[in-house]
């Protein structure tokens, strides 16, 4: 019998421990890999060059492609309590029986950052200690200010290399149960297991296992309970330069691993590092994909709705294997 790898015990963390592995995701952040400080605000995404870019086409060989996102949901859950609200506007009353033209309409209305529908978190989402990413001042912030931080910041999209880590295919179970984490040792063990490695402006995709728990067992309230990151893995992200981090979960590990702070990881990643973050992704078939082709790495093109100073934005990647 094939012995699975027993998951790494995550240990809390102190506030105290917390702020200061903040400090210093913060700092690093600030300088570029010459030691100079970096121009503008694009975060993490300065380490996505146009050459990885390019480099990033050739990941292209089976010409397939694969939705990331789940189907935005209309109806109320445990986990879904604001759902997205969609009618047909249109064609008007007896216009769909009558000669000539008309046409069918529709009108959409969502919680963007909900626990449910799958979308991409801005720069300008997550607020820490009166600030934003940057060192913004939140109250004071200019309309240009929050602008420039906003999901209009991506409006040309995001391409690059994506990496997919499987980390319940790692410890040889479906799912990683509501409460557990991924830590930095799940992510380099699951790196030599896939035989992939991330780098320098990769797009990290971490699957928990949570859309298929959702999907077997049904929708429970993920607010309270759900597997994520643990706050020290994000220490990986920065010493590898990652551009991009997405889960099918949250990212965030529900209850937090750190006392009085309840999205530590969205905090870390955002807030810090200037990561864009994307949650409640699909994984299922992407998995699948990448096992049958025996590799984990693709084109990964991201293109977020244009909605200038919006917070984040409904998002459908795609993968091309």
């Amino acid at each position: 019998m094939t012995r699975r790898p027993q998951p790494p015990v995550a240990r809390p963390m102190s506030e105290s421990d917390f702020r200061t592995l903040y400090e210093r995701l913060r700092a690093s952040a600030r300088t570029d890999a010459h030691g100079g400080a970096h121009a503008g605000r694009r975060g993490a995404l300065r380490h996505l060059t146009p050459a990885r870019v390019a480099a990033a086409a050739a990941e292209v060989r089976l010409g397939r492609t694969v939705s990331l996102a789940a189907p935005i949901e209309t109806r109320p859950g445990p986990d879904n309590p604001d759902p997205a609200k969609h009618r047909m506007t249109g064609p008007a009353p007896g216009e769909a029986g009558a000669e000539g033209l008309h046409f069918a309409l529709d009108r959409f209305a969502m919680n963007v950052h909900g626990d449910a529908d799958s979308h991409l978190d801005a720069l300008n989402h997550v607020l820490y200690d009166g600030e934003l990413h940057g060192g913004v001042p939140a109250v004071d912030a200019t309309a240009a200010e929050v602008r420039s931080l906003s999901v209009d910041l991506v409006r040309e999209g995001i391409a690059g290399r994506g990496v997919l880590l499987d980390v319940p295919r790692l410890r040889g179970v479906p799912w990683l149960e509501p409460g557990d984490h991924v830590t930095t040792e799940d992510l380099t063990a699951a790196e030599e297991a896939q035989g992939v490695r991330v780098g320098p402006g990769d797009l990290l995709l971490v699957r928990v296992g949570h859309r298929r728990r959702r999907g077997e067992l049904g929708a429970w309230e993920a607010a309270r309970a759900r597997a994520g990151l643990h706050p020290e893995a994000m220490g990986f992200l920065a010493e590898r330069e990652v551009a991009v981090l997405g889960g099918d979960g949250n990212n965030d590990t529900a209850p937090s691993a750190v006392a009085d702070v309840a999205f530590p990881v969205h905090v870390l990643a955002v807030h810090a590092m200037g990561v864009h973050l994307m949650d409640y992704l699909q994984f299922e078939e992407l998995a699948g994909a990448c096992a049958r082709a025996g590799r984990w790495s693709f084109l990964c093109v991201v293109a977020p709705l244009r909605l200038p100073g919006a917070t984040g934005s409904p998002v459908n990647p795609i993968a091309v294997l």
